[in-house]
């Protein structure tokens, strides 16, 4: 297996109408096994993986696509925004099941890049992409408009399995869902905040020490208005606390300045923070650098995996799409630090679920991202009212 890795704080192209200056990584937090209530997490077992062979309840003409893969080279090629570290065990036991596929080549690119990149080579008809991996709502529905067949259609044979939520758009499948949470340096801020409110009540307590101390996604980027317009779509009633703490805050593109800075104290807080690949930042922190879910709702990202039109590799790319909704490779998902939503994926340590999210703060407070593309004028009116607010 080979994969290559690009930057992530790069600005991406524009894409359709909206120029998005986003930096694509969702920030690498996690969820300490405290916040999400008893004590410690059982041993998650081994994935069991049967290699070569579907399901029972996949279509019985399904080994024809299986045959198909094994003539395709034994490659495959995904554009996306996730890191190699969430991948590495959906690699490790897709190519156990499928163990012809000698190379899988994924590309860390910004949120929008990943669709630029898929457009222009389209474009000339020679594209490499299989397969399009990206939790940037809004570009996506930029991208998949209705009629300009940029995507492969196919119906996956575990959408039977899933929650009707899993269809994210015409032939856009959620990989994972991933919350987002509030992270905070636990030197720096002893009392632990539990939601949008809780946080603004901490810092109504003392604002000089949280000025220019707070930190929060750029909304001009296509990942952070997608989840700070979600929130207050959903909870308009949390303006309240956004004006409480956005004056004291300041945006950020990177995920991995956001994480580097609340580490080193120079932000002490920061909230709509991906729980994405993060996990391991809490795990080795030594208890430093801890987040919590949003009692007052938290944002789950899908991130959505299409096939591209012209896929050199189509058959494999089913079967990797077909994986990654499966259960074998929800709980890959889950290892690798993103989030699983199948309920036949229990979580453990080092394994976590959406079930975990509606267990800490209740399914009324589990808001998940669309993907809609939201119009033009909404979109900067937001947006104005958001940096309205920032400190600047």
């Amino acid at each position: 297996m080979t994969t290559t890795s690009a930057g992530h704080a790069g600005p991406p192209s524009p894409i359709g109408r909206r120029r998005f200056l986003v930096s694509v990584a969702a920030l690498s937090l996690a969820v300490p096994l405290a916040a999400c209530g008893g004590g410690p997490e059982p041993t998650a077992p081994p994935n069991v993986i049967t290699e070569g062979k579907a399901p029972d309840y996949y279509p019985a003409d399904y080994s024809k696509i299986i045959e198909a893969s094994k003539n395709e080279g034994g490659e495959l090629t995904i554009y996306s925004n996730t890191d190699q570290e969430n991948w590495a065990p959906v690699f490790r036991d897709f190519q156990k099941k499928y163990p012809w596929v000698k190379k899988i080549s994924a590309n860390n690119l910004d949120s929008d890049e990943v669709f630029q990149r898929a457009l222009s080579e389209q474009a000339t008809g020679k594209s490499p992409a299989d397969i399009l991996v990206s939790n940037a709502a809004q570009a996506w529905a930029e991208y998949n408009v209705e009629g300009k067949n940029r995507l492969m259609p196919y119906a996956s044979p575990e959408l039977g399995k899933l929650p009707q939520s899993a269809t994210l758009m015409p032939n856009v499948y959620a990989m994972s869902l991933d919350p987002m949470t509030i992270a905070y340096n636990t030197s720096l801020v002893p009392e632990a905040p539990t939601g949008l409110a809780s946080l603004a009540a901490i810092v109504s307590k003392d604002p000089k020490k949280f000025d220019n101390k707070i930190t929060t996604r750029d909304v001009k980027g296509a990942f952070g208005f997608t989840v700070s317009h979600a929130y207050t779509q959903a909870r308009p009633d949390g303006w309240a606390s956004l004006e409480k703490l956005l004056p004291l805050a300041r945006p950020e593109t990177s995920s991995g300045t956001q994480t580097e800075k609340i580490l080193a104290g120079e932000y002490l807080v920061g909230f709509f923070i991906s729980g994405a690949p993060a996990y391991p930042v809490v795990k080795n922190s030594g208890g430093l650098f801890k987040v919590t879910f949003l009692d007052d709702g938290t944002v789950v990202l899908p991130r959505g995996i299409g096939i591209a039109p012209q896929a050199p590799h189509a058959n494999t790319a089913k079967l990797f799409t077909d994986f990654v909704l499966s259960s074998e490779g929800q709980r890959a998902v889950a290892e690798g630090g993103l989030t699983s939503y199948r309920d036949d994926v229990k979580q453990a340590d080092g394994l976590h679920t959406y079930q975990e999210i509606v267990d800490k703060v209740g399914a009324q407070n589990v808001i998940q991202a669309k993907y809609e593309l939201v119009p033009d004028g909404e979109m900067q009116q937001f947006i104005s009212r958001w940096n309205g607010l920032l400190a600047r």
